[in-house]
């Protein structure tokens, strides 16, 4: 059982080590997890005594006004009889002290340094470790004395901070609190009893505490509040004797003072029935036996706590991402490596494994057919403009047979309107290609970590896209142009011939362009046309595809590795420049994950070694 407590020891140092001291913040805490005794008393109330006794030793510091400002976690850990007494502090942790008036003067400075030689409080504790053969294995918080005034020196705040401190630590359902009441004042107006009732009404935490017994006034007893008839609390008041301050300017002995209280107790008619459970040395005895107990029943929920808080770190820091290296190779490597995943996430778009280039073939499929549709050739193929085009392709001499001349030319003027879905749908793809590279930046978790560089990706891949559209525009183009230059020969010679009605010499030149004769002209340029536009319609996404979607899954950030490869460090650092929030937040996450990994090995090995 002695394991369990040592193991709360261990957690407890570590924690104030990486950071965590159980205050409001952005992180898990630990601390708070962990089952502990606080120490709670107002000024005066004989709680540093206690602890000397519970201690044996004389070490924390004494005065006037508030003398403990910062919480102190006090560690005992009994040694074999014969040992050699000493303390260490976790802030020195090579460092031995067995002269104890040095520890007093430890504290103390310990204190300025994080308060300043104000009398400013502070929540940050003090961890000191007490080995000697005279204590039990026992673990307690002493926390700042309760007041209600301030002193010279002290912001009129220092009442409430102080309370609020207390409060913070003795709220949580793992502390117990351990209430040092004077007995010769009313235990109605005891601090420490008022502030235990408001956080734990039902005294199922609080352990109280009666001191200064013996300085009662003649007539008077503490009885009934050692019995609990005057406050009842689950667990059987304790009541100690501590040195007179007589005692304590004589320096006389802590192990002859317990004996000296020993003796109080078992020689007061009133108290002679209450001595087996009164004194320091069951006090301690009485809170190692229950802290333990605490802790053992806790330990299950501490180690379930740790294994969800462990996983929901890493998880936060995989989000977060590696710190980069410091060196212009790691840094260029770093640069390809995210360059990758994002590359990887963009042709999984689509590749169909993540959604979006479904949207492409939208465009072939619909969008491209709906407008080669919608063209209207009207004004091509009115009767007015077949006839002009025919008479002024003749020129000063009719044709002959048909009137090839102004076929083609009809036939051109008509193809060319083809040009604009053409280019439509390159746009389009366009566009869709240019959604997929920001939905690609915005999932390329790594590029969060680092704006600039997703910044230069995202451009890098963009102007690539450009490039690429204008070979497509060109490409799809020429389609249509190839189309224009080069009629299908076989088509026409598949139409019916009429000579007739094809342009007998004998006629008038007006007859030979009557309206059904052009009709008929109209109607074979536009079954061409309609011919051509069906072919276009598979080609031009052929083209499309080639020029743009192949490239971009091939080259997308090609000349973005050109440039990087031509970088010099400095470049390089502030492609890498990381949102400093991110980073404090990253060290903070590593350190508390430390902490929380640390306590995992401990709880492990105890839970073996039962």
């Amino acid at each position: 059982m002695e394991n369990l407590i040592s193991l709360v020891n261990k957690i407890q140092r570590a924690c104030t080590a990486l950071g965590d001291h159980g205050e409001a913040s952005a992180l898990p805490t630990l601390w708070d997890s962990l089952p502990a005794i606080a120490v709670v008393g107002g000024q005066s109330s004989g709680k540093s005594s206690v602890l000397e006794s519970v201690v044996g030793k004389d070490f924390l510091p004494r005065g006037s006004g508030i003398v403990t400002r910062r919480p102190l976690v006090l560690q005992l850990h009994k040694l074999p009889e014969g040992s050699r007494e000493y303390a260490e502090f976790l802030h020195l942790p090579r460092k031995r002290f067995t002269d104890f008036a040095a520890v007093r003067k430890e504290i103390q400075d310990e204190t300025d340094r994080e308060t300043g030689r104000s009398k400013q409080i502070s929540s940050v504790p003090i961890h000191l470790s007490i080995y000697s053969p005279n204590v039990v294995n026992l673990t307690l918080i002493d926390l700042p004395g309760l007041t209600k005034v301030a002193v010279e020196g002290q912001p009129d705040s220092i009442v409430q901070d102080i309370e609020n401190m207390v409060r913070s630590f003795i709220e949580k359902p793992n502390c117990i609190i351990l209430a040092i009441s004077p007995a010769n004042q009313d235990l109605a107006t005891s601090d420490a009893i008022k502030i235990s009732r408001e956080v734990d009404p039902t005294g199922e935490r609080t352990i109280g505490v009666l001191t200064k017994i013996d300085l009662m006034d003649k007539g008077t007893d503490a009885v009934d509040m050692l019995e609990g008839k005057s406050y009842r609390l689950k667990f059987p008041w304790v009541g100690v004797v501590n040195r007179s301050q007589a005692d304590i300017n004589k320096n006389v002995d802590m192990i002859a003072a317990r004996r000296r209280e020993r003796e109080y107790f078992s020689s007061t008619p009133e108290y002679k029935h209450l001595a087996h459970r009164m004194g320091s040395e069951h006090l301690a005895k009485m809170l190692s036996k229950h802290l333990e107990n605490v802790i053992k029943s806790k330990i299950p929920g501490i180690q379930s706590l740790i294994s969800k808080t462990i996983s929901e770190l890493e998880s936060e820091l995989s989000r977060l991402g590696k710190p980069i290296a410091a060196d212009a190779g790691g840094k260029l490597y770093s640069i390809m490596e995210i360059c990758r995943i994002f590359d990887q996430i963009y042709k999984e778009h689509l590749d169909g494994v993540r959604p979006g280039g479904d949207k492409i073939y939208n465009v072939f499929d619909n969008q491209l057919p709906a407008a080669l549709k919608r063209l209207q050739f009207d004004k091509q193929l009115s009767m007015e403009n077949i006839r002009k085009l025919i008479t002024e392709a003749d020129g000063y001499q009719p044709h002959l047979i048909a009137p090839e001349q102004g076929y083609r030319r009809l036939i051109e003027s008509t193809l060319i309107t083809i040009r604009g879905p053409a280019e439509a749908a390159v746009d389009a793809v366009h566009s869709l290609l240019k959604d997929l590279v920001h939905k690609a930046v915005s999932e390329t978790l790594e590029l969060k970590q680092y704006p600039g560089l997703r910044v230069e990706v995202s451009n890098a891949a963009c102007d690539s896209l450009e490039r690429m559209r204008d070979e497509s525009k060109k490409a799809s183009l020429k389609l249509v142009d190839m189309e224009c230059s080069y009629l299908t020969v076989d088509f026409f010679r598949k139409l019916p011939q009429d000579v007739e009605k094809g342009g007998n010499p004998s006629h008038s030149i007006f007859d030979r362009y009557n309206d059904s004769y052009l009709r008929r002209i109209g109607t074979n340029v536009l079954s061409y046309v309609n011919m051509v536009c069906a072919s276009l319609r598979n080609s031009i996404p052929k083209s499309v595809v080639y020029c743009q979607v192949r490239e971009a899954k091939r080259s997308l950030l090609d000349h973005f590795f050109t440039d990087l490869g031509k970088m010099d460090q400095k470049r390089l650092s502030s492609l890498l420049n990381e949102d400093p929030a991110v980073m404090e937040r990253r060290s903070a996450l590593a350190k508390r994950l430390e902490l929380y990994r640390s306590a995992q090995t401990e709880i492990d090995s105890v839970a073996w070694s039962k």
